[in-house]
Protein backbone atom coordinates (compact mmCIF):
# COMPACT_ATOMS: atom_id res chain seq x y z
CA UNK A 1 0.00 0.00 0.00
CA UNK A 2 3.20 2.72 0.67
CA UNK A 3 4.24 1.77 -2.52
CA UNK A 4 0.84 3.03 -4.10
CA UNK A 5 0.83 5.82 -2.45
CA UNK A 6 4.07 6.78 -3.05
CA UNK A 7 3.93 5.55 -7.34
CA UNK A 8 0.70 8.63 -6.96
CA UNK A 9 2.66 11.01 -5.20
CA UNK A 10 5.43 10.66 -7.22
CA UNK A 11 3.16 10.58 -10.26
CA UNK A 12 1.61 13.87 -9.27
CA UNK A 13 4.78 15.71 -8.92
CA UNK A 14 6.00 14.43 -11.80
CA UNK A 15 3.12 15.46 -14.09
CA UNK A 16 3.51 18.81 -12.98
CA UNK A 17 6.62 19.38 -13.73
CA UNK A 18 6.36 17.93 -17.63
CA UNK A 19 3.70 20.47 -17.94
CA UNK A 20 5.71 23.16 -17.06
CA UNK A 21 8.23 22.41 -18.73
CA UNK A 22 6.91 21.55 -21.71
CA UNK A 23 4.83 24.83 -21.37
CA UNK A 24 7.99 26.57 -20.73
CA UNK A 25 10.56 25.37 -22.91
CA UNK A 26 9.02 23.99 -25.88
CA UNK A 27 5.79 25.34 -26.42
CA UNK A 28 7.12 28.82 -25.34
CA UNK A 29 10.81 28.36 -26.36
CA UNK A 30 10.99 26.31 -29.55
CA UNK A 31 7.04 27.81 -29.96
CA UNK A 32 8.10 31.20 -30.49
CA UNK A 33 9.91 30.64 -34.42
CA UNK A 34 6.85 30.95 -36.42
CA UNK A 35 8.88 27.86 -38.65
CA UNK A 36 8.47 25.46 -35.48
CA UNK A 37 6.26 22.49 -35.46
CA UNK A 38 5.28 24.06 -31.92
CA UNK A 39 4.12 27.32 -32.81
CA UNK A 40 0.50 26.68 -32.77
CA UNK A 41 0.82 27.74 -29.06
CA UNK A 42 2.03 30.44 -29.02
CA UNK A 43 0.65 31.96 -32.79
CA UNK A 44 -2.74 30.81 -32.39
CA UNK A 45 -3.71 29.57 -28.72
CA UNK A 46 -1.82 32.88 -26.93
CA UNK A 47 -3.30 34.95 -29.63
CA UNK A 48 -6.81 33.58 -29.78
CA UNK A 49 -7.19 33.85 -25.97
CA UNK A 50 -5.58 37.72 -25.58
CA UNK A 51 -8.25 38.95 -28.28
CA UNK A 52 -11.16 37.54 -26.61
CA UNK A 53 -10.30 37.66 -23.04
CA UNK A 54 -9.44 33.47 -22.35
CA UNK A 55 -11.83 32.09 -24.79
CA UNK A 56 -9.92 30.25 -27.69
CA UNK A 57 -12.60 29.28 -30.26
CA UNK A 58 -10.55 25.71 -31.04
CA UNK A 59 -12.22 24.16 -27.97
CA UNK A 60 -15.83 25.27 -28.67
CA UNK A 61 -16.43 23.61 -31.37
CA UNK A 62 -16.91 19.57 -32.11
CA UNK A 63 -15.46 16.69 -30.03
CA UNK A 64 -11.96 16.50 -30.31
CA UNK A 65 -12.47 12.97 -31.10
CA UNK A 66 -13.92 14.19 -35.06
CA UNK A 67 -11.03 16.68 -35.18
CA UNK A 68 -8.31 14.45 -34.60
CA UNK A 69 -10.14 11.91 -36.80
CA UNK A 70 -10.47 14.38 -39.52
CA UNK A 71 -7.03 15.30 -39.27
CA UNK A 72 -7.60 18.69 -38.70
CA UNK A 73 -4.49 20.64 -37.41
CA UNK A 74 -5.70 23.06 -34.51
CA UNK A 75 -4.09 23.68 -31.71
CA UNK A 76 -6.42 21.75 -29.65
CA UNK A 77 -6.16 18.62 -32.10
CA UNK A 78 -2.19 19.10 -31.94
CA UNK A 79 -2.41 19.80 -27.99
CA UNK A 80 -4.73 16.20 -27.60
CA UNK A 81 -1.71 14.38 -30.12
CA UNK A 82 0.76 15.29 -27.86
CA UNK A 83 -1.35 14.25 -24.83
CA UNK A 84 -1.74 10.69 -26.23
CA UNK A 85 1.68 10.26 -27.35
CA UNK A 86 3.00 11.54 -23.54
CA UNK A 87 0.44 9.13 -22.28
CA UNK A 88 1.52 5.90 -24.64
CA UNK A 89 5.05 6.48 -23.59
CA UNK A 90 4.46 5.20 -20.17
CA UNK A 91 2.58 2.22 -21.18
CA UNK A 92 5.85 -0.03 -20.14
CA UNK A 93 5.08 1.06 -16.50
CA UNK A 94 2.12 -0.27 -16.07
CA UNK A 95 4.07 -3.81 -15.57
CA UNK A 96 6.94 -1.94 -12.60
CA UNK A 97 4.81 1.00 -11.70
CA UNK A 98 1.33 0.78 -12.36
CA UNK A 99 -0.30 3.66 -9.71
CA UNK A 100 2.43 5.66 -11.68
CA UNK A 101 0.98 5.17 -15.02
CA UNK A 102 -2.71 5.39 -14.11
CA UNK A 103 -1.39 9.02 -12.31
CA UNK A 104 0.34 9.76 -15.00
CA UNK A 105 -2.69 9.30 -17.89
CA UNK A 106 -5.32 10.39 -15.51
CA UNK A 107 -2.88 13.64 -15.28
CA UNK A 108 -3.28 14.22 -18.95
CA UNK A 109 -6.71 13.51 -19.12
CA UNK A 110 -7.00 15.84 -16.44
CA UNK A 111 -4.55 18.47 -17.89
CA UNK A 112 -6.98 18.67 -21.46
CA UNK A 113 -10.38 18.71 -19.23
CA UNK A 114 -9.45 21.74 -17.30
CA UNK A 115 -7.32 23.49 -19.92
CA UNK A 116 -10.34 23.16 -22.43
CA UNK A 117 -12.63 24.28 -19.43
CA UNK A 118 -10.51 27.62 -19.12
CA UNK A 119 -10.86 28.93 -22.32
CA UNK A 120 -14.39 27.87 -22.74
CA UNK A 121 -15.64 29.44 -19.41
CA UNK A 122 -13.38 32.55 -18.32
CA UNK A 123 -15.50 33.03 -15.61
CA UNK A 124 -14.94 29.62 -14.54
CA UNK A 125 -10.98 29.98 -15.14
CA UNK A 126 -10.96 33.59 -12.97
CA UNK A 127 -12.06 31.13 -9.93
CA UNK A 128 -10.55 28.10 -10.37
CA UNK A 129 -7.24 28.41 -12.34
CA UNK A 130 -6.11 32.34 -11.47
CA UNK A 131 -2.44 31.65 -12.52
CA UNK A 132 -3.70 30.41 -16.23
CA UNK A 133 -5.56 33.53 -16.36
CA UNK A 134 -2.76 35.31 -15.34
CA UNK A 135 -0.57 33.29 -18.14
CA UNK A 136 -2.81 34.34 -21.04
CA UNK A 137 -4.28 37.63 -19.73
CA UNK A 138 -1.44 39.08 -17.64
CA UNK A 139 1.83 41.83 -18.69
CA UNK A 140 4.01 38.72 -18.61
CA UNK A 141 3.15 35.52 -20.31
CA UNK A 142 6.48 34.31 -19.45
CA UNK A 143 5.53 33.15 -16.20
CA UNK A 144 2.33 31.05 -14.52
CA UNK A 145 3.39 28.14 -16.74
CA UNK A 146 1.49 25.08 -14.89
CA UNK A 147 -1.86 24.85 -15.86
CA UNK A 148 -3.56 22.48 -13.65
CA UNK A 149 -2.30 23.51 -10.62
CA UNK A 150 1.05 25.83 -9.67
CA UNK A 151 3.21 23.51 -8.07
CA UNK A 152 6.25 23.49 -10.08
CA UNK A 153 5.46 27.22 -10.19
CA UNK A 154 5.80 27.45 -6.91
CA UNK A 155 8.90 25.96 -6.63
CA UNK A 156 10.77 27.40 -9.60
CA UNK A 157 9.57 30.88 -8.70
CA UNK A 158 7.52 31.31 -11.82
CA UNK A 159 3.95 32.08 -9.75
CA UNK A 160 3.37 35.64 -10.36
CA UNK A 161 0.55 37.20 -9.05
CA UNK A 162 -1.63 40.50 -11.09
CA UNK A 163 -0.02 42.50 -8.07
CA UNK A 164 3.57 40.64 -8.15
CA UNK A 165 6.50 43.70 -9.25
CA UNK A 166 7.98 41.65 -12.72
CA UNK A 167 3.63 41.26 -13.28
CA UNK A 168 2.70 44.19 -13.26
CA UNK A 169 5.97 46.56 -14.63
CA UNK A 170 6.54 44.36 -17.49
CA UNK A 171 5.47 45.75 -20.90
CA UNK A 172 2.74 43.19 -22.93
CA UNK A 173 3.58 40.57 -25.19
CA UNK A 174 3.55 41.33 -28.43
CA UNK A 175 2.26 38.53 -30.63
CA UNK A 176 2.88 38.61 -34.47
CA UNK A 177 0.83 37.16 -36.34
CA UNK A 178 0.17 36.95 -40.55
CA UNK A 179 -3.50 36.35 -40.52
CA UNK A 180 -6.40 38.14 -39.06
CA UNK A 181 -8.21 36.34 -36.68
CA UNK A 182 -11.49 34.85 -37.81
CA UNK A 183 -13.99 33.95 -35.29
Amino acid sequence: MLAVVAQVLIAVVYVNAVEWGVHRYVLHGLGRKKTSRWSFHWHEHHKKARRHNMVDDQYTGGSWITAVWRREQTAQTKEVVGLLLGSLVHVPLLWVAPAFAVTVWLGAATYYVVHRKSHVDPAWAEKHLPWHVEHHMGKDQDANWCVTWPLMDWIMGTRLHATSPRASTAAPTTIVVDQPDVV
